[in-house]
């Protein structure tokens, strides 16, 4: 598919997402938001930002905005990204943007019409923004999305993961965006105290290092693993160059907004004991009752109630990643705590003791293990032991643990 200009449809043209209806616009404070993201990047003069993104969705609204703070900022302007066909949104009428030399048009020549011919021109984009939409797919062959990870993983730029998704059920179906998850996310995105929330994950990383982590639940799960000196990814939204040039892996360099979660890579031989799941779906149907047990990361027994048959098969299916257990996650942010008297769990569990115990690829976190399957499980009942300390207890945070909101 070609590169083809386009400018930015009008407001009235952009259809809500799931749910919204006319109220979703205002709800959101597209000009608010977009100053946040700017401020979490902290850019830099002559700093190349690009964003990426879904054409013809109601985010379309926060692009002017962006941009034209990129360029207050000293920035410099690339312009959007549909990251369904990499067609360029070059510049809004009046913004005079194209005129700059290294502007939105200079680089839509540089990336041409071949997806062979991206990783040049986009190893040269110091920030990156992914805004709601942006995914990766693995259908398609000029996927923008992916193009920029092969830059992250070679040691080049940063970007912005801005999601407006991952609400969860606890059966681990994902939810349709709604009012109440864009008043939740956005509360998150622009009340988050970010500097106690650095405090608190940083805490947390220091903790990692010293001792064994023990992860326990009511339903039986009693895993034991060690970090050393691997990675801990601080989700804390310092989106900024100088975060980036500690990066260690993937995620370091993709900054995610609303932020809130430490996400761990253990040393992979060390995890032992079992994960006891919630009923959920596995290879295409209902399991109830499912128990994993490792050794040496790695599965080696599958127990369940009802439903054994499915998870046998997804796991077999997912090759060498599906036996795998690929990273814990803690969320911290009190802003994305799950509502209460609400059964659901938001934005991906990085919010206030909910945790995350994955399977699969762990590649983007610094390992070896590809093969691209990942399954996240959510636990808003675990208990989080390191070395002696306990950091949640029984889905809380234990008391200092959690850092304040403004």
């Amino acid at each position: 598919m070609t590169m083809a200009m386009f400018l930015i449809p009008a407001l009235s043209a952009c259809a809500p997402e799931g749910g919204g209806g006319a109220g979703a616009r205002e709800i959101l404070d597209f000009e608010a938001l977009s100053a946040n993201l700017l401020a979490r990047m902290d850019l830099q003069p002559g700093e190349r930002v690009l964003l990426v993104g879904e054409g013809g969705s109601r985010w379309d609204a926060i692009v002017p905005l962006l941009r034209a703070g990129v360029r207050a900022a000293g920035g410099v302007d690339l312009g959007a990204v549909d990251v369904r066909g990499a067609v360029l949104r070059a510049g809004e009428p009046g913004a005079g943007a194209d005129a700059d030399a290294g502007g939105p048009a200079q680089f839509a020549a540089s990336l041409g019409t071949a997806p062979e011919g991206w990783s040049e021109p986009l190893a040269t984009v110091d920030v990156a923004v992914k805004l709601p939409g942006a995914a990766a797919d693995p259908s398609l062959d000029n996927d923008v999305y992916r193009a920029l990870q092969d830059v992250l993983r070679g040691g080049r730029g940063r970007t912005v993961h801005f999601h407006w998704a991952g609400a969860t059920s606890f059966e681990m179906e994902e939810l349709a965006v709604d009012d109440r998850v864009d008043r939740l996310y956005q509360t998150a995105v622009l009340d988050t105290d970010y500097a106690a929330l650095a405090d608190t994950l940083a805490a947390f990383e220091t903790a990692l290092k010293s001792g064994p982590v023990r992860v326990t639940t009511p339903a039986g799960t009693d895993l034991t693993f060690l970090v050393d000196d691997g990675p801990v990814t601080r989700q804390d939204g310092d989106a900024s160059a100088a975060r980036a040039d500690l990066a260690r892996n993937l995620i370091d360099r993709e900054v995610e907004l609303p932020a809130g979660a430490a996400r761990v890579l253990p040393v992979l031989e060390s995890v032992v004991g079992r994960i006891a799941f919630p009923p959920a779906q596995w290879g295409g149907e209902r399991a109830e009752g499912v128990v994993l047990h490792f050794e040496g990361g790695r599965v080696v027994e599958v127990e369940a109630d009802a439903g054994r048959d499915g998870v046998l098969r997804e796991i077999e299916e997912a090759g060498e990643a599906g036996r795998i257990f690929r990273e814990l996650g803690v969320g911290f942010n009190p802003l994305l705590a799950m509502p209460e008297g609400e059964a659901w769990i938001p934005y991906y569990g990085y919010g206030d003791a909910v945790v995350r115990l994955s399977l699969g690829d762990n590649t983007e976190l610094g390992g070896s293990v590809g093969g691209g399957y990942v399954r996240w499980n959510f636990f808003p009942d675990a208990t989080v032991t390191v070395g002696a300390e306990v950091w949640v207890e029984g889905g809380r945070l234990t008391e200092g643990r959690r850092p304040s909101a403004r």
